[in-house]
């Protein structure tokens, strides 16, 4: 995510770190740099400008050049005015209605509504225990409506029908009517959107807010149009009282600019944040910690969060005592971790909130999902006394193993190797020998190639 962006600001930051005192000069420079990541990243030319200008202002003031660490009081700066263009505190759904309160989906075709939707049913379901109704009026697309139906399916929340055919006003106000009489807590409305902006979409959209009268508008808009999404989100703004914004694809090949642009743009708070295609990929939008990530300082609190969400805490447990006991840890256990990152989003999920070198690692071939898939791949391949007892594993099995997982020989080796070097660092910890095991990460492989 941002991953462009972040590398040159993270530049940028260390170049700063190493001015003992600023000067008008080296802050024009540093300034300089920033503005050119800005305009790379996609962030539209009037927020740029607004922002560099809101930085030197700052930058040249007396709490920085004051400063004991000037380098660092700058970088204390961009960190707060990029929050602060960010929206400053993250903006909650406000739920606040006679149910069943009624969330309106806006936006083109193809920006993820259909998704969104549905993401947006589960974590309110799962965090704030809400029985929601899901209903398509997308009834251009037949697809769209049955994907809905799939979603929700998948969710086990409700689904309310519609077909082509059906005007899309109608099946909004019998949903409606449905959620009243079922008492639903939300009704989730995904409407109907096209490859670009047009009078009939635009007017089909306002007659359903009319007649369903939601409490959130929220505009879904697909991070990788870049500057296009700010242009649209202005044109939707204009069109509707829209009351947030959902980012889709923020972990696609972006530049990231539309997460810089779209508050300042529509004066509107950007409210979710989309990962990935999985249902659990919506996360709420933290502009203070969207701007640590970008400044290459990672999101330690979101992964925290990740983790108590997705851990299971009785297994997390049992881990503990293994690795206090440096006994019974084994590669069925191996597979519990990997099955564990996986419910937290992957490898690369967890690298990217990760602060600074560490989440570079992510850009390794040999440390990302895919790998850790092929571990997973070869741990599969064995029989559960071979998990248990990896030590069994002679040539003949190594074949076997490798022949099932679709890998070579080397790579089972490889695995058994840095299992076993996990399983010496764990016996020196339950020894409190914390010096003893430091060293020996060092010499090891680690726990994933390249790690």
């Amino acid at each position: 995510m941002l991953d462009n962006l972040s590398n040159r600001l993270s530049g940028v930051v260390k170049t700063l770190r190493g001015h003992a005192r600023l000067t008008e000069a080296n802050i024009q420079d540093a300034l300089r740099e920033v503005r050119m990541a800005l305009l790379e990243a996609d962030v539209a030319l009037p927020v740029v400008k607004q922002f560099i200008n809101d930085v030197k202002v700052r930058a040249q003031g007396q709490e920085v050049i004051g400063s004991l660490t000037p380098g660092q009081a700058v970088i204390g700066v961009v960190y707060e005015e990029l929050t602060k263009l960010m929206g400053a505190h993250n903006d909650a759904l406000n739920l606040a209605a006679v149910p069943p309160a009624v969330v309106l989906m806006a936006g083109l075709q193809g920006a993820g509504k259909t998704t969104t939707s549905g993401k947006l049913a589960k974590l309110l379901k799962e965090t704030q225990k809400k029985k929601v109704l899901l209903v398509s009026t997308d009834v251009y697309r037949p697809a769209a409506i049955e994907q809905l139906k799939t979603l929700a399916a998948q969710l086990e929340v409700e689904w309310f029908p519609s077909a082509v055919g059906q005007k899309p006003e109608d099946i909004a106000l019998a949903a409606l009517d449905h959620a009243k009489r079922h008492f639903h807590d939300v009704l989730i409305v995904d409407t109907a959107g096209r490859l670009a902006i047009d009078e009939a979409m635009m007017a089909e959209i306002k007659a359903l807010h009319i007649a369903v009268k939601p409490v959130e508008t929220l505009f879904v808009v697909d991070a990788m149009q870049g500057q296009d999404a700010v242009n649209v989100a202005q044109a939707f703004n204009e069109a509707l009282p829209l009351t947030g914004v959902v980012l889709t694809k923020l972990d696609g090949d972006s530049r990231g600019g539309a997460a810089l642009s779209v508050r300042h743009v529509t004066g509107k708070p950007i409210k979710f944040i989309g990962v990935g295609e999985k249902l659990g990929g919506l996360e709420p939008f933290y502009p203070d910690r969207m701007a640590s990530r970008v400044l290459g300082m990672g999101d330690v609190l979101s992964l925290i969060e990740d983790v108590q969400k997705n851990v299971d805490q009785e297994e997390a447990l049992k881990m503990m005592k293994k690795v206090k006991s440096g006994k019974g840890f084994d590669l069925e256990d191996f597979k519990g971790q990997i099955q564990q990152m996986k419910k937290m989003g992957g490898m690369g999920a967890l690298m990217d909130k990760l602060p600074g070198q560490l989440s570079q690692m992510a850009n390794n071939p040999q440390v990302s999902d895919k790998a850790v898939a092929r571990l997973e791949g070869i741990i599969n391949s064995m029989t559960p006394v071979e998990r248990r007892n990896p030590d069994l594993i002679k040539a003949s099995r190594k074949r076997r193993i490798a022949l099932g997982a679709g890998v070579q020989v080397q790579e089972v080796n490889r695995l058994l190797k840095q299992f076993e070097d996990m399983q010496k660092m764990m016996k020196m910890f339950s020894k409190g020998g914390m010096g003893k095991m430091m060293r020996a990460m060092k010499g090891a492989k680690g726990l994933l190639p390249g790690m």
